[in-house]
């Protein structure tokens, strides 16, 4: 098999966008488009990688860090300009070239490879990837002859009636001969409009040098879309969900509302769990089988039980055990860790803490940098009271122990084995185990108060 390198265009600053983030690093499905193509091009086994940069450099390698050799564009001069500040890298290296626009996030691997198969199939010396629109306005279109062969790319602006006709496009993604590319891309000129070199005249001239010029025409249009606006973004950003959950439904999965279930590319799902509508999952999020997600919860680089019903709540960098009840509105903030059959009620919020197997805070508390052990109860309106303006500090509630209600528990102490929290207390000595603790003013009636008042 011939070595088989990659070009990735990421050096436009994208006027369109009309945004101070660079193109290539807005997000679809939670990542910057440009690490979408990097991915996609990484699987398809390339023996190098070259990503041209130029508008928000530093940002781009950010990003992508090693993972790839880096060309500086310093002047945005056109696709076929942007091509040869690789060939210090690539000029004199025998095999094919794919370039590929870092702005099409939803381009495939297997797309990939099928296009450089086709190019080593067919012995070309450049291979389009075209795919079929009903709706192709505004694309070049791919004429052919009787035979099928690529007769030429004609720009709309350019085409005759009859050629507008067309409906097979021009992807702006190539495969070449990689030396006869840079020995071709000299030849490009800058005689247009925008004084700048384009990359399909590279086709035209080895057309006119009568080279062979195929094409392969993937089946899905979608994943050709090049983004250049917010319109586009948005239309890339429903294609990949709307892949993402076609995928996870034929695994198994239950996905209730696709229209309005939002999932990362990095989202793994078990057999017989149900995602209701309005269900966002950001990062990489793990779910075991059987869980119900929803509605409305937001999950975000988090790990989910076997069996764990999560409803209306945000999970964020925490992992939670199997079958777990979670929510109405509770939210697990980072570094937690609940454990089996813990329940999370309503209005709980959980910060930086262990939950032990079979303890519950059924509504109404904040639970901050404490560790629970098993079987505890923490009664409605406990708050572990751990920031004492400086420093945090830690909450031990022991296994079996019973907290009442509206309870504060001043970090840092310790709540012993089986002990019990008077409801109303505020604790702030140790308790030791199977004890009562009672820490409350003692209450005082004044009969006839009122009257004497008026």
């Amino acid at each position: 098999m011939n070595s088989r390198y990659a070009v990735i265009l990421a050096a436009g600053q994208g006027k369109r966008m009309k945004s101070n983030l660079y193109k290539v690093l807005h997000l679809v499905g939670g990542k910057p488009m440009v690490e979408h193509v990097v991915a996609q091009v990484e699987k398809a086994q390339m023996d190098e990688v070259i990503t041209v940069i130029g508008h928000g450099a530093e940002a781009v390698k950010e990003h992508l860090g090693n993972r790839v050799s880096y060309v500086l564009q310093k002047e945005q001069l056109g696709t076929g300009h942007a091509v040869l500040q690789a060939e210090p890298i690539l000029k004199d290296k025998k095999g094919m070239t794919v370039v590929l626009c870092g702005d099409t996030p939803l381009i495939r691997a297997e797309t990939i490879q099928q296009l450089m198969d086709h190019h080593e199939k067919t012995n070309a010396r450049a291979t389009i990837l075209t795919a079929h629109t009903e709706q192709p306005e505004g694309y070049g279109r791919i004429i052919r002859d009787i035979n099928g062969h690529v007769k030429k790319i004609v720009e709309q602006k350019d085409a005759t009636e009859e050629e507008r006709l067309v409906q097979e496009i021009n992807t702006g993604t190539y495969c070449f001969d990689n030396e006869v590319l840079f020995e071709v891309l000299h030849k490009v000129g800058n005689d247009n409009a925008q004084g700048e070199y384009y990359l399909p005249d590279v086709i035209e001239i080895l057309k006119d040098r009568g080279e062979t010029i195929s094409a392969w025409k993937t089946p899905d249009f979608s994943e050709t879309i090049g983004v250049n606006d917010r319109v586009a973004l948005a239309k890339a950003e429903k294609a990949l969900q709307q892949r993402l959950n076609e995928y996870w439904m034929r695994q198994g999965v239950t996905i209730i509302d696709p229209d309005h279930t939002y999932l990362s590319t990095d989202v793994v799902i078990g057999q017989d769990t149900v995602i209701y509508p309005g269900v966002v999952m950001k990062g990489t999020v793990q779910i075991g089988e059987k869980a119900v997600i929803g509605p409305h919860t937001e999950l975000t680089d988090s790990v989910i039980g076997h069996g764990t019903e999560i409803k209306q709540s945000v999970v964020v960098n925490s992992k939670v055990g199997n079958q777990v009840r979670i929510g109405p509105y509770a939210h697990i903030r980072p570094e937690s860790l609940i454990e089996d059959k813990v329940r999370i009620g309503n209005f709980v919020e959980v910060k930086k803490s262990t939950f032990g197997t079979g303890s519950k805070a059924s509504h109404l508390s904040y639970i901050g940098d404490t560790e629970v052990g098993k079987d505890v109860n923490i009664g409605c309106g406990t708050i572990t009271v751990n920031y004492d303006g400086v420093n945090k500090h830690l909450t031990k509630i022991e296994d079996g122990a019973f907290i009442g209600c509206n309870s504060n528990l001043i970090a840092p102490v310790t709540i012993g084995e089986g002990a019990y929290i008077a409801a109303g207390s505020t604790i702030t000595e140790d308790v030791p185990k199977e004890s009562l603790s009672i820490a409350r003013a003692r209450q005082t009636n004044k009969e006839g108060y009122v009257n004497k008042k008026k």
